[in-house]
């Protein structure tokens, strides 16, 4: 029990003071590109344009999806995260002992949480960064990648589940862990586009942090 709890003692420091560590310091501060870093609080969202001319997210996710159907919509937030936590818990209050323990430690699947937005504004759990052509190419490509396809190459939607008119859940790959979260992935995805990001990160405190003067 004493080394568990060592364990844990350790991670949480490490998940406190790793993330204010930067790679790519200088990077993320010009472009013609538009992102959007958005939190909620605890999960972090990248979020893009719904189309621009170089890339075209309709033609992978489709707006009859989601409740609201809104083809009006301008942006769209990918999320990545633990298949059961998404889809088992809607609200904290939702929340079971069972799926946390099975998220910690790697035993459940994941899934993209997908979230359309009409208009985006910057503040406390949002911030804006500039990417060049090739950065926002190397994000999609990112994202792309983490989707699991069918054999004729389509995203796989999980129908049946959504938070509200405005999103919906897909397929990914990977296995959210301890090490490997939600906002890792996040953080990951920044890292393999060249922007700014943290060392690493469990939490999305850290992304927020490392672009706290992108608003």
């Amino acid at each position: 029990m004493l080394y568990v709890a060592g364990f844990f003692v350790c991670y949480i420091i490490a998940g406190l003071l790793i993330p204010f560590l930067p790679v790519n310091k200088h990077a993320g501060k010009s472009g013609s590109h538009t992102v959007y870093l958005l939190s909620n609080g605890v999960h972090m969202d990248i979020v893009m344009p719904v189309r621009n001319g170089l890339k075209d997210w309709t033609k992978d996710l489709s707006f009859s999806n989601t409740r609201g159907k809104d083809s009006l919509v301008q942006y769209v937030g990918f999320g990545w995260g633990d298949k059961g936590f998404y889809l088992e818990t809607p609200t904290w209050a939702d929340l079971k002992a069972s799926t946390a323990f099975k998220a910690m430690f790697a035993l459940s699947s994941s899934a993209m949480h997908v979230t359309y937005h009409r208009e985006m504004a910057t503040g406390t759990l949002c911030r804006k960064i500039k990417l060049n052509a090739e950065q926002y190419q190397q994000l999609v490509t990112y994202i792309e990648k983490s989707f699991q396809r069918t054999p004729q190459g389509s995203f796989m939607y999980i129908a049946g589940h959504a938070y509200g008119d405005y999103d919906g859940f897909y397929e990914a790959k990977g296995t959210y862990n301890l090490f490997y979260t939600c906002n890792t992935w996040a953080n990951n995805g920044l890292k393999a586009a060249h922007l700014k990001a943290c060392l690493w990160t469990p939490l999305d405190k850290g992304i927020l942090y490392q672009y706290r003067d992108n608003l």
